[in-house]
């Protein structure tokens, strides 16, 4: 386990296996062209994985751009002296246009007032503003509609110390419509090509996810835009690609004490023991972004052996029967990842937690200490 001087004196934290990073990283490079570049997700903390250290390392394996979802987090970003391309993927106000200049993010935009204004400033600064427009193919989010996006391009295309250097759209049904996302690229290659033919090249048209980037092969454009993959995680079954997980959740056994059967466990006697059994308490609860609906459904691992959460997880603790079984206080608990032939998958609890790896992921909360191994 890690020092009390990296995790301090709770014992639970999460490791990141910065070379697993890479190495899926690199496993999406193999299933590119060459010219095609890259642009990772590393929004929402790196979907909880540690923004700074995660983006330093795909920095030094070649990334070409880096998405975040608010200038905020480009900011913290430039501060740690990254230098690598930055999308700022959401939208931002009007009074905030400094900060692109300031440290160097390049906006996603989706109407005109807001390039004109980019433009304003670009020109008394002096200094030329790169922008990628968005473009709302079918995701119902943000971007211009698909059928006005050639005009919006052009007038765009007019303004003074402005550069479009990107345009991009989105897919809500990569995972689960085929039909409707291969009609969204079809009608985000129609706007390309007529923007082409009119002499308005754009050098970054993206608009593969991580689905869109193994399963549509026609999706990938001059740029991908991986996010779920690059940590190791899978957006959907069957998806015909090779990856190691980078992010595993362990804790230790601070408490144990044998009950008798008919034991009433934590809020609710939601679980009751059905014999003499053995109850080991764990330092993690749902105050740390551990799901409370996987009481009494998620398996942890102890000694190489399965066993499930028993009782309502609890703000800060929870408890597992491990029925004859008697754990050492301190033995090693792990939540999600391997041990001995054992292993649980953030895909495993998001099944179970009804609902999708980014949130079991981004939800883990500051107070689990990130632990980066090599």
């Amino acid at each position: 386990m890690p020092n009390k001087n990296k995790i301090g004196y709770r014992p639970t934290w999460a490791e990141i296996n910065l070379n697993n990073l890479e190495y899926n990283f690199k496993q999406v490079k193999l299933r590119l062209h060459p010219q095609t570049k890259v642009l990772v997700t590393v929004k929402a903390d790196a979907y909880g994985h540690g923004l700074i250290p995660v983006s330093q390392r795909l920095a030094a394996s070649g990334v070409d751009y880096l998405g975040v979802a608010s200038i905020d987090e480009g900011i913290k970003l430039r501060k740690a002296h990254i230098k690598t391309p930055i999308l700022v993927l959401g939208l931002a106000l009007k009074q905030d246009i400094q900060s692109f200049f300031t440290f160097k993010l390049t906006p996603t935009i989706c109407d005109y007032e807001f390039a004109v204004a980019l433009s304003r400033k670009a020109t008394a600064l002096k200094k030329p503003m790169r922008l990628h427009i968005k473009v709302d193919t079918g995701m119902g989010r943000i971007g211009v509609a698909h059928q006005d996006a050639l005009e919006l391009v052009k007038r765009i295309h007019k303004l003074k110390s402005i550069v479009i250097e990107g345009i991009f759209t989105h897919f809500p049904l990569a995972d689960s419509g085929r039909k409707f996302t291969v009609s969204q690229i079809e009608l985000f290659y129609k706007l390309a090509s007529e923007l082409k033919k009119i002499g308005i090249a754009i050098p970054l048209v993206h608009a593969a996810n991580s689905v869109g980037l193994i399963d549509y092969q026609n999706s990938r454009f001059a740029m991908v835009r991986p996010g779920l993959v690059i940590y190791g995680l899978y957006p959907k079954s069957g998806l015909g690609i090779n990856l190691k997980p980078v992010l595993s959740l362990k804790t230790r056994v601070v408490f144990i004490k044998q009950v008798p059967a008919g034991c009433g466990i934590s809020y609710g006697h939601a679980y009751k023991t059905k014999r003499l059994a053995y109850i080991v308490t764990l330092p993690i609860g749902y105050g740390d972004g551990y799901p409370r609906n996987l009481s009494n459904l998620a398996p942890l691992l102890i000694n190489g052996r399965r066993f499930r959460i028993s009782g309502r997880i609890c703000m800060d603790q929870i408890m597992a029967d491990v029925g004859k079984f008697k754990p050492k206080l301190a033995d090693e608990v792990v939540l999600i990842g391997k041990q001995g032939k054992e292993k649980i998958t953030t895909e495993e609890l998001a099944d179970l937690a009804g609902t999708i790896p980014y949130e079991i992921a981004c939800g883990l909360g500051s107070r689990i200490p990130r632990i980066y191994v090599s």
